[in-house]
C-alpha cells in the first residue's frame, strides 16, 4: 500500500466513523421518542475500504399497515365501550339500583300491600310514591341518555376539528419527505413525522395509504373515502347544542360523501368518529325508545274510562295528555310521564279508578275496602301488552318483563363490548411490540455499535501516526 493510499484509507474511515457517530447519537437520543424510526449507516466498498453511501430507517411497511388498523379498531371500541358504559352508568351500580325495573317492581310490591288494605291511606300514599318513583327514574334515565347523544355530539366536533388540523399537519411533512427525495437529500425526519401523524389520524378514522412519486403518499378511509391527495380533503360537521329523543343528529362529510356509523357490540368502526356516530344515532336512541315504551305502558296500563267507554290516562299522565295507541312508541315521553296531581292529593282516587276528573267510578258502592281495581293494576303489569318491534325487544311481553330486557339487552351489548374492546387492546399490544421491536432504539445496541466506532477510530489514527512517521523517515533521509 502505498502512502497516498493508506492517506485515502485513513481519511475514508474518518468519514465513515464521523457520519456513523451521528447516526447512533441521533438514534441515542430519541431512544423514548415511540414516533422515531431507528436509522442505520449503509455502506459500500470502494478502491480505499468501507464508504458509507446512505442512512436508511429501519421501516416496516406491512407492520404499520396493521399497528394503523389496530389503531383505528381499538379506538373505535373503546369509544364505543365508553358510550355504554356511560348509558349503564344510569342505571346504578352493578344491582341497577335506579333502573325503571328496579322502581316498576317495588311499585307492584307498594300496589300489592294497598290492594290487600285498600282502606289503608298510608299505604295508599306509599303507592303514589313508588309510582313517582317509577316516573321519575324514567325522567331521569331519558334526560341522562339523550346527555350522553349531546356529549358524543361535542366529542364528534372535536375530534373532526382535530382532524382537519392532522391532515393540514400531514400536507405540510409529506411535502418535506417528497421534496427531500427529489433533491436525493435524507428524508427520515419528515418520514418520522409524517408517520407519527398517520397514528393520529388513525385513532379517528380508518385510513388506507397509498404510494404516489418522489416517497408520497395519498391517504383514504378503509371505505374508500379521499382524506389526502396532495391536497387535505375537507372534514365537514356541524354539532348541535342539545338533544332530545326527536333530534336527529348532523352527518359527518369527508370530500362531501357522508361517513356511516359503526354496528353491533364488537364494532365494525374504524377510528372513533364511527364509534361515537354509533353512539349517538343508534345506541341511544334505541334504549330511548325502550324507555318511551315503558313509560306509554305504564299510560295504558293505568288508564282510565270516561263516560263515553273511551280510555283516558289515570295514575299516570304525560305532556300529550292522551293513551297513546299500543304498539307504537312516543318519541320523548318517558321524559315527561309523571303521576297525576289529584293521586297525589288523595290515593283513594287510585282505589276507585277517578284520578283523572272525567273518569267513571270503578268503586260503584263507595266501599272502603274495594280492591278489585287495584288487583287489576297489579295483574296487569305481569299482563301481555304490544310494544314497539323497532325497540330491539319483544313486541309482546309484559311491561315488567319489558323493562327488565331492557337492562339485560343494555348489558349484554354494554359485555360484549367489553370482550372485544380487550381483544382488540391485545391485538394493538401485540402489533405494536412486534412493530417497536423492528424499528426502535435500543441503548445496548447502540452502545456497542459506539464501542465499535470508537475502535475503527483509534485503527484509523494509527494508521495516520504510522504514515506520519514514515513521511518523518523518508523527509529525513532526503535532507
Amino acid at each position: 500500500m502505498s502512502l497516498t493510499s493508506a492517506m485515502n484509507t485513513a481519511q475514508a474511515i474518518f468519514n465513515n466513523t464521523g457520519k456513523q457517530t451521528q447516526t447512533v447519537s441521533k438514534n441515542m437520543a430519541n431512544a423514548q421518542n415511540p414516533d422515531y424510526v431507528r436509522r442505520s449507516s449503509v455502506t459500500t466498498t470502494s478502491l480505499y475500504g468501507a464508504q458509507i453511501m446512505s442512512t436508511t430507517r429501519a421501516q416496516n411497511d406491512m407492520l404499520l399497515r396493521q399497528i394503523l388498523s389496530s389503531t383505528s379498531q381499538d379506538s373505535g371500541q373503546q369509544a364505543l365501550l365508553k358510550g355504554l358504559s356511560d348509558i349503564k352508568s344510569i342505571m346504578g351500580g352493578n344491582d341497577n339500583e335506579t333502573a325503571p325495573s328496579t322502581y316498576l317492581a317495588k311499585f307492584q310490591t307498594a300496589l300489592h300491600d294497598y290492594a290487600n288494605k285498600p282502606n289503608d291511606q298510608i299505604l295508599g300514599a306509599a303507592a303514589i310514591n313508588a309510582a313517582k318513583d317509577v316516573a321519575n327514574s324514567l325522567n331521569t334515565a331519558s334526560k341522562a341518555v339523550q346527555a350522553v347523544r349531546t356529549d358524543a355530539d361535542s366529542q364528534i366536533a372535536t375530534q373532526v376539528d382535530q382532524l382537519n388540523g392532522l391532515l393540514a399537519q400531514f400536507q405540510v411533512a409529506n411535502e418535506a419527505v417528497t421534496r427531500a427525495t427529489a433533491l436525493g437529500d435524507d428524508p427520515s425526519d419528515g418520514l418520522d413525522v409524517r408517520e407519527g401523524l398517520l397514528k393520529q389520524i388513525s385513532g379517528i378514522v380508518g385510513v388506507s395509504t397509498m404510494a404516489v412519486d418522489n416517497n408520497g403518499l395519498a391517504l383514504y378511509t378503509t371505505s374508500g373515502i379521499a382524506l389526502f391527495d396532495k391536497t387535505p380533503r375537507k372534514v365537514e360537521f356541524t354539532p348541535k347544542p342539545a338533544y332530545d329523543a326527536s333530534t336527529t343528529g348532523n352527518a359527518i362529510k369527508i370530500d362531501g360523501v357522508t361517513l356511516t356509523a359503526g354496528a353491533n357490540s364488537n364494532t365494525s368502526s374504524m377510528g372513533s368518529l364511527q364509534a361515537l356516530l354509533q353512539v349517538r344515532d343508534e345506541i341511544a336512541p334505541t334504549f330511548q325508545k325502550q324507555l318511551d315504551e315503558v313509560a306509554r305502558g305504564l299510560i295504558t296500563s293505568f288508564a282510565e274510562v270516561n263516560a263515553g267507554s273511551t280510555k283516558i290516562p289515570g295514575l299516570f299522565t304525560w305532556s300529550g295528555g292522551t293513551v297513546p295507541p299500543a304498539g307504537t312508541a312516543v318519541a320523548g315521553i318517558a321524559s315527561t310521564i309523571q303521576v297525576a296531581q289529584r293521586a297525589i292529593d288523595d290515593p283513594t282516587r287510585l282505589r276507585d279508578g277517578t284520578v283523572n276528573a272525567t273518569a267513571v267510578s270503578q268503586n260503584t258502592g263507595s266501599n272502603a275496602g274495594f280492591s278489585a281495581l287495584l288487583d287489576t293494576y297489579e295483574t296487569g303489569l305481569d299482563a301481555d301488552q304490544t310494544f314497539d318491534t323497532t325497540s330491539g325487544l319483544d313486541g309482546t311481553t309484559s311491561i315488567m318483563k319489558f323493562a327488565t330486557r331492557s337492562v339485560s339487552w343494555l348489558e349484554a351489548y354494554r359485555s360484549g363490548a367489553n370482550a372485544a374492546a380487550e381483544s382488540k387492546s391485545a391485538l394493538l399490544s401485540r402489533t405494536t411490540e412486534a412493530y417497536s421491536s423492528v424499528t426502535s432504539v435500543s441503548l445496548d445496541e447502540e452502545m456497542s455499535l459506539m464501542l465499535d466506532i470508537e475502535q475503527s477510530y483509534k485503527a484509523s489514527a494509527k494508521l495516520v501516526s504510522a504514515v506520519d512517521e514514515m513521511l518523518k523517515a523518508l523527509l529525513s533521509i532526503a535532507s
